[in-house]
């Protein structure tokens, strides 16, 4: 056999070998692009981000006014300290403690013997007195008297009328009578005791209306007005809420406090309210419509607010100016706009452009 005889076969093998090998290489490649088709759902699935569970709430407009918060103290309508003009003896006491009086009601007598004889003996004077100027205007009318003379009789009469008006009213500063109505206080004498000039007898306080005074940051001068209503309370009268009306602010600011008083006047029919109660003070500013939304929806970064608005299930992280505040809500001036939906639970997790489920199925 000849070498070429004998080199045939060999050929005929190394043919089958690359055919083969060549088989296995695309049963390899099909497999493996079937592998790859099968795993690219999951690997795209695996890839897409998952929606973050958020609960939002919806802005809304309400109406709504500042609401300034204070702490006052109450005074009478008219409060007095009962007091005699004049040294005496107290002869008899005419209230009793804590009773309602009228005006002009008499509340304590005095010793009244010397007023008495001192008004009888001016009245006895300025009766002579009166007697001598009808003489002398006589006389005068038929030029014999001068005039000279009759002016200095008429002198002598308004002098002694003087004196009867002067002895009057020391008598009647021996009756001390109630300046207007109102509840007396307690007796600070006995009938016998002897009083001086500004010795207290008892106090009278007219409390039909009660005035309230408490101070108000100077911040808030551009809501205090007369005619604001309030709402007051003491706590020694609890479950009951006072209301009134503000009647007055002090015309200026303390330097040290920064602060104003402000005067309001609380009806006081049943008497219950007395002078020198502490009392807590809520007033509120003109109400006005204003878009609102929870506090929890805030977002404060480096002196700035924000929120983030959901829209198709999207963030937008937006930053806003805020104003005035109630408990649980806040103002937006400017950021947000009327039923946007506002993350209120969840804002930690998201971003702007986040992906989100709202899990609170829209309730507001």
């Amino acid at each position: 056999m000849s070498c070429k005889e004998r080199g045939q076969p060999r050929t005929t093998v190394s043919r089958s070998s690359t055919a083969a090998t060549r088989l296995t290489a695309v049963c390899a490649l099909a497999l493996l692009s079937s592998a790859c088709t099968d795993s690219a759902p999951e690997a795209r699935a695996a890839a897409a981000p998952a929606a973050i569970p958020v609960i939002t709430q919806e802005a809304r407009i309400e109406p709504m006014g500042i609401e300034i918060e204070a702490v006052g103290t109450t005074q009478a309508n008219e409060s007095v300290e009962v007091t005699s003009k004049a040294s005496n003896t107290v002869t008899a006491i005419r209230f009793q403690e804590g009773e309602e009086v009228e005006r002009g009601e008499v509340l304590v007598e005095m010793d009244d013997v010397q007023a008495r004889a001192s008004l009888a003996e001016a009245q006895a004077l300025l009766a002579r007195s009166k007697s001598q100027y009808e003489r002398s205007r006589d006389l005068q009318s038929r030029q014999a008297l001068s005039l000279a003379d009759l002016e200095l009789v008429e002198a002598s009469l308004k002098a002694d009328e003087a004196r009867v008006a002067a002895a009057q009213a020391r008598l009647d500063d021996t009756t001390i009578r109630a300046s207007f109505m109102g509840r007396t206080g307690f007796k600070h004498v006995s009938v016998g005791s002897f009083v001086t000039p500004g010795t207290v007898i008892t106090t009278l306080d007219d409390t039909s209306i009660i005035k309230l005074d408490f101070t108000v940051p100077e911040t808030y001068l551009f809501v205090l007005r007369r005619g604001l209503p309030i709402e007051a309370a003491a706590a020694g009268l609890p479950d009951r809420t006072f209301t009134g009306t503000v009647t007055n602010m002090d015309s200026r600011v303390d330097p040290v406090t920064r602060s104003v008083v402000v005067r309001a006047e609380l009806d006081n029919a049943d008497g219950v309210l007395r002078q020198g109660m502490f009392m807590t003070v809520a007033l509120q500013g003109e109400v006005t419509p204003t878009l609102l939304v929870p506090e929890e929806a805030l977002v404060p970064e480096r002196g700035h607010a924000y929120v983030f608005v959901v829209r198709d299930n999207i963030v937008e992280r937006r930053e806003v100016r805020t104003g005035k505040r109630k408990p649980g809500y806040v103002e937006i001036v400017d950021g947000v706009h009327e039923h946007d939906r506002v993350v209120v639970d969840g804002t930690q997790h998201v971003r702007d452009g986040s992906v989100v489920e709202v899990t609170n199925g829209g309730a507001s």
